[in-house]
């Protein structure tokens, strides 16, 4: 009965066109983002932000970068790994060679580099599309991962071959390094995520957005009427470029301070950012969030019941964690193609016309 637009009025082309037209919906948004950072960062502790908050808010930024390239751009990328190493071997040279400058600069700085990075890998894109394109990309994928593990340079000629991240602090508070609190943890990953879905809303929303959504509804109609299919394209693999390098870079500075590009940004990451973006849902910021917190909740939630509760082998309960989640991707393949996305809106729409049944 709350759900109604009845009693919303537009005065202004402003208030029209805003991201949540209905009242309903802005509060909700401002009550999400009160609880997430006046409520969250008072009560979470080492095991919710390790093993839950900051990888989901770190895929969660992943996600908004591959769905822009993939879900509204059209252009299939399987080289998320490689290019969230970029990021991340990007803000280990920033913050070995500048260790007085803010982690506010070194990330978003890691972020352009990997956009850069990510525009060349996708200038094949100018001329093939599709299975051919993805392939492209698995190339990058492992022309990086071998170009990080033979370069002495990258690593900063480390024996054993791994970036460690050095111990940062803002404004007086550590996010990187060992002794860095749950809660600084939480709020540098929420920072930047909240500052990403609102950048990402805006871009989709605009002019760029609708180019974007041209070329993959039909490149060569998207021609005729005036877009540029190598800027739109370009900027697609820029744009998303820079997200990905921002995901890799908090991935490796302040959640695994420690990494080997083989092992923490292999082939695997790649397919589990992908499968994220699926089960969300193509071409929807909600849906990244969406998919990003179902494929980080749902091992968590299988290991508690598999090995917590019913006491089985934790390898046997790794094994199975694999073929309930691939069943449970195939099942949303099958049943709703458009992903949790998808289910979302048509419970805003039921929601809208509820107790009446049409």
């Amino acid at each position: 009965m709350f759900y109604r637009e009845s009693g919303d009025f537009s005065t202004t082309y402003a208030e029209d066109s805003q991201t949540f037209p209905i009242k309903f919906d802005r509060y909700r948004y401002y009550v999400v983002l009160a609880v997430a950072f006046l409520v969250i960062p008072f009560i979470i502790n080492d095991y919710w932000a390790n093993a839950v908050a900051v990888p989901f808010l770190i895929y969660a930024i992943a996600a908004i970068g591959l769905n822009i390239l993939t879900g509204y751009c059209g252009q299939v990328s399987l080289g998320t790994g490689a290019f969230m190493a970029v990021g991340a071997y990007a803000v280990y040279k920033l913050m070995t060679a500048f260790p007085e400058i803010s982690m506010l600069v070194h990330v978003p700085l890691a972020g352009l580099i990997t956009a850069g990075v990510v525009t060349v890998f996708g200038l094949p894109s100018l001329r093939i599309k599709g299975f051919y394109l993805a392939v492209a990309t698995l190339a990058a994928q492992f022309f990086l991962v071998w170009l990080f593990n033979k370069v002495p340079w990258f690593y900063n000629y480390s024996a054993s071959g791994q970036i460690s991240s050095p111990e940062r602090d803002v404004l007086g508070i550590i996010v990187t390094g060992p002794n860095t609190e749950a809660w600084a943890k939480y709020m540098i990953c929420l920072i930047f995520v909240t500052l990403a879905a609102i950048i990402a809303r805006n871009l989709t929303r605009g002019s760029v957005g609708r180019k974007w959504m041209a070329i993959r509804d039909m490149d060569i109609a998207a021609e005729i009427i005036g877009v540029n299919p190598m800027m739109a394209k370009l900027t697609a693999f820029a744009v998303s470029g820079f997200f990905i390098g921002v995901a890799g870079a908090l991935f490796f500075s302040v959640y695994l301070g420690a990494a080997e590009v083989g092992e923490s940004f292999g082939i695997d990451k790649s397919f589990l950012v992908l499968f994220m973006v699926i089960i969300g849902g193509l071409g929807s910021i909600f849906g990244s969030f969406a998919g990003a917190a179902f494929m980080v909740l749902l091992p968590v939630f299988l290991k508690n019941v598999f090995v917590g509760m019913l006491g089985w082998p934790t390898d046997l309960a790794a094994h199975l964690q694999f073929i309930v989640s691939g069943g449970l991707i195939i099942v949303f393949l099958i049943l709703e193609p458009h992903g949790l996305a998808q289910l979302w809106r048509l419970a805003k729409e039921k929601l809208r016309l509820w107790p009446f049944p049409h």
